[in-house]
């Protein structure tokens, strides 16, 4: 086919929308139901004071189970891109993701092999599915390192099913146990949710593929980065002693609140990106931050997409580090089919 038909789609374009490359109204009367996605800005929960108690956030998952996701992402790094950087350690260094050592001699399956037999196992799971199956799938979650949905399963045990067996020895058990004790948005936020709503897993869709720089000077390189946020981010700074505040309440609610409060979001980015992108430096490293930052969003932004691409229609929901939600919701609101939901309004 000749490029005849380039040019005649063009033509039916205005011409302000080729001159821009825009492609919004692309979507419009289309056929069949459009995606929701919702982007929730989280603190990293990792950081917060060791008398953290998961139950503060029981305002927020209320809030979040009402809108009932069909699936759920979290900044987590996928199984297969963990296997990708174990095979370039020169590049990637040798502590890129958790060792999968203990599921491996537990379940026989290296991480592509468990990520695959997951998804089989999952193509088939039952209505009703017995608690070796689960506890037979908490395993090959945790070959595939995708330790938030082996939890996601755990959770679903009845107390008295929590036990080794079927593929899940006493090693993975106790990290099972473990995993219930960490401060992480990933366990207390996504897991605990999907496992309230009778979700099977939840999908890790960081990417940090594209951070890799081969500068003479990375020391200098960091200098400059923090340098650029200490000139340009008093602003910010002002308001993250606000959220450290709202951070020790015994309800987390308001600190969500705040979080994805559009305003708020717009000093976090400009504190971020704008500090850096304003930055002088010889080598120009504020601004290679911030195109390393733009893959990996970009990166991230096509893994959520990819979770729903054969689900037109899917309710998703994208919990992430705050400053990471107005790239989520600009270019997921981009795509064809998708509508981005209001979060201050889900948080009400």
């Amino acid at each position: 086919m000749g490029k005849w038909w380039k040019w005649g789609v063009l033509a039916a374009l205005p011409l302000a929308a080729q001159a821009q490359g825009n492609l919004s109204g692309l979507d419009h009367g289309m056929t069949g139901p459009r995606a929701q996605v919702l982007v929730l800005g989280t603190v990293h929960l990792r950081g917060m004071s060791k008398d953290f108690n998961p139950a503060s956030l029981n305002g927020v998952l209320d809030r979040l189970a009402a809108f009932k996701p069909d699936i759920i992402t979290i900044e987590d790094l996928p199984g297969d891109e963990c296997d990708l950087a174990s095979r370039q350690p020169a590049k990637y260094g040798n502590d890129y993701c958790p060792s999968t050592d203990a599921a491996r001699a537990a379940t026989g399956l290296a991480a592509p092999a468990a990520i695959t037999e997951a998804d089989k196992t999952l193509a088939a799971w039952p209505a009703q599915p017995t608690p070796p199956q689960r506890r037979h799938l908490a395993a090959l979650f945790l070959a595939a390192n995708n330790r938030a949905s082996a939890y996601v399963q755990w959770l679903q045990l009845p107390e008295a099913e929590r036990r080794a067996g079927d593929s899940l020895d006493a090693t993975l058990v106790d990290q099972l146990n473990k995993i219930s004790t960490v401060n992480d948005e990933s366990y207390q936020l996504a897991a605990r949710l999907a496992a309230r709503l009778g979700r099977q897993r939840v999908y890790p869709v960081d990417n940090h593929t594209g951070d890799y720089l081969d500068l003479p000077d990375i020391k200098a390189f960091v200098r400059a980065i923090e340098g650029a946020w200490a000139a340009g981010g008093a602003v910010l700074g002002e308001q993250e002693r606000r959220l450290d505040a709202l951070g020790k309440a015994d309800d987390l609610l308001p600190l969500y609140r705040q979080l994805n409060d559009a305003a708020a979001l717009k000093i976090r980015a400009d504190g971020n990106v704008g500090a850096a992108m304003r930055a002088t430096s010889p080598e120009g490293y504020p601004q290679m931050w911030v195109a390393g930052w733009e893959i990996r969003n970009m990166r991230m932004v096509a893994n959520i997409r990819e979770t729903f691409r054969e689900r037109p229609g899917a309710r998703v929901l994208s919990i992430v580090g705050a400053t990471h939600k107005p790239w989520f919701d600009a270019w997921l609101g981009q795509l064809q089919g998708v509508d981005i939901v209001d979060t201050a309004a889900v948080l009400k």
